[in-house]
């Protein structure tokens, strides 16, 4: 049985906001849709709304009368979204995690195999038109018996999981939530074990997002843990990894490469030392790219409007204090 609840979608309005508001009117029964096209509509409307969807700015929770649930724009929105004000408040928020697992495996899975195969070295060498290999069975990382560390182990870092056992890739997991050890993860790790856990890895791969806990805990001191011939992968969110401190593990040669999708500073400065390192893969923030982005997005919308009428259990509540 569905209650009738009125839904706010808060500005700023595209094409595809609008689009799915029109959607969302006519496939919730019961719903009343207010699609706000500035701040002064979303401040009329705010006080009536029983759920939002985008960013809610305090001025504007503070009019909030009846909002229960805020579905927020982004899997993991940027630093300042969960202000104190929305932690302590008794709304319960959403997020769009999950809808990127296939895309960012596949690319992490990239990053494991060139380094694998030794393409971070092959590829500059062809750019310069020069032909020389290693010594024999030399310059390779034989992915069965190697052993990869993830750390955080949620739908992307479990279906890079998947992906890697199928190498014959031994995988070992640290993540903070996650009690249940799928097949493919041999070890399953609570977070404070990781330190222990980085001398095993020939590939740690950070799939965590940015929360208070892990804002700059990959640093020097996690690098002196890691092993020579080790290769270093974040394709989480770049603050939680301090590059200076990469950088200097690097030409300290204490692990054997990186691969960067996210930076601490995006765009990463022209200048920086990572661009012309030898060891080291850098793409543009853009792991996440591939198809049916929207058609996901508008699914938990969607998936969460109905739930949300009907009394049932939201996808992907956030615990707010930990932004995730």
């Amino acid at each position: 049985m569905s209650n009738a609840f009125t839904f706010l979608m808060l500005p700023l309005q595209t094409a595809l906001t609008r689009q799915w508001a029109d959607r969302l009117a006519r496939s919730v029964p019961g719903m009343n849709l207010v699609l706000a096209k500035d701040q002064e509509a979303a401040a009329a409307a705010i006080p009536s709304a029983d759920a939002a969807f985008g960013t809610l700015p305090p001025e504007l929770l503070a009019k909030a009368q009846r909002l229960r649930w805020l579905q927020a724009p982004q899997a993991a929105p940027p630093a300042g979204y969960y202000y104190p004000e929305l932690v302590a408040h008794a709304l319960t928020v959403t997020n769009f995690r999950e809808i990127y697992n296939d895309h960012i495996s596949a690319h992490i899975l990239a990053f494991v195999l060139a380094f694998a195969r030794g393409l971070h070295v092959f590829i500059p060498q062809q750019l310069r038109r020069v032909w020389a290999k290693p010594p024999a069975d030399q310059g390779v990382v034989p992915l069965p018996g190697s052993v990869a560390l993830i750390v955080g182990l949620g739908g992307i870092g479990g279906e890079t999981a998947r992906l890697l056992s199928a190498f014959g890739v031994r995988v070992i997991a640290v993540d903070a939530r996650r009690t249940d050890r799928p097949d493919h993860v041999a070890e399953l790790h609570q977070p404070e074990e990781l330190d222990a856990l980085l001398p095993r890895a020939d590939f740690v791969i950070l799939t965590v997002p940015h929360t208070p806990a892990t804002e700059g805990f990959f640093d020097r001191a996690k690098f002196r843990l890691m092993k020579p011939a080790a290769f270093f992968i974040n394709i989480g969110r770049g603050m939680t990894t301090r590059l200076d401190d990469l950088v200097a593990a690097l030409e300290a040669r204490q692990i054997a490469g990186a691969a960067l999708d996210v930076y601490e500073q995006e765009p990463l400065p022209p200048g920086h030392p990572l661009w012309v390192m030898p060891n080291v893969l850098l793409t543009p923030h853009m792991a996440g790219y591939g198809p049916h982005l929207n058609d996901r997005r508008f699914q938990i919308i969607e998936d969460n409007c109905r739930a949300f009428a009907e009394g049932r259990p939201l996808r992907n509540i956030v615990d707010k204090s930990n932004w995730f």
